[in-house]
């Protein structure tokens, strides 16, 4: 690769990863509940603007709203970039922006969820075997004990160590997703220790 095509791939990664950036911070949460009549998210329940604490307060439809917003907040941008071939690292820093609009979001005061839903969304797009082996983790957590922090927690610590073995070139941004994923869990870390995090109990339908 000479040094003009490189600039071109860099600026591209940039570009994608900048536009990544403001989807991620698209919260679906805050416009779901806005649009059906509910309160921000971020003032009621657990304070997460994310499709568990939607469920709590505005029922299924809502969260199934917010949850398909938040996986395809992840899906999008990684689909592009594996469109326009970036390769496994590019399509994960791309991935990554888009994770930390969500954290982050520029049009929501920079108050955002914890990603799971996103970062589940580029997972499965990335590589679909890492994501399956993800939700797996997840999934078998969830199902053992019904708390759906525990089994993020978990699958996001197995997840770097299944990326090591199936796409080793994107593992440092992946890394780094969970690092920080793991970061935005730490009220759910503390009350674990404390055995005062609650399993899941599904509302009724408002």
């Amino acid at each position: 690769m000479d040094l003009s095509m490189l600039q071109d791939h860099v600026w591209l990664l940039l570009t994608l990863s900048a536009a990544a950036y403001l989807m991620g911070s698209i919260s679906s949460a805050i416009l779901t509940c806005r649009a059906l009549g509910y309160p921000d998210p971020r003032t009621q329940g657990s304070s997460n603007p994310g499709a568990t604490n939607v469920l709590r307060i505005a029922g299924k439809p809502a969260a199934a709203l917010t949850l398909l917003g938040d996986v395809l907040k992840g899906v999008i941008p990684v689909l592009v970039a594996r469109q326009l071939e970036l390769g496994n690292t590019g399509a994960a820093l791309v991935g990554l922006a888009a994770f930390f609009g969500h954290l982050y979001p520029v049009f929501f005061e920079f108050r955002g969820g914890k990603g799971v839903a996103t970062a589940f969304g580029l997972l499965f797009v990335l590589d679909w075997r890492l994501g399956l082996v993800t939700g797996a983790a997840w999934l078998l957590v969830f199902l053992l004990t019904r708390i759906s922090s525990l089994a993020a927690l978990l699958a996001f610590i197995a997840m770097p160590v299944a990326a090591w073995w199936l796409i080793p070139d994107a593992l440092a941004p992946l890394v780094l997703l969970s690092a920080v994923l793991l970061l935005r869990h730490q009220s759910n870390i503390r009350k674990l220790l404390a055995r005062e995090e609650l399993g899941f109990r599904a509302p009724r339908d408002h």
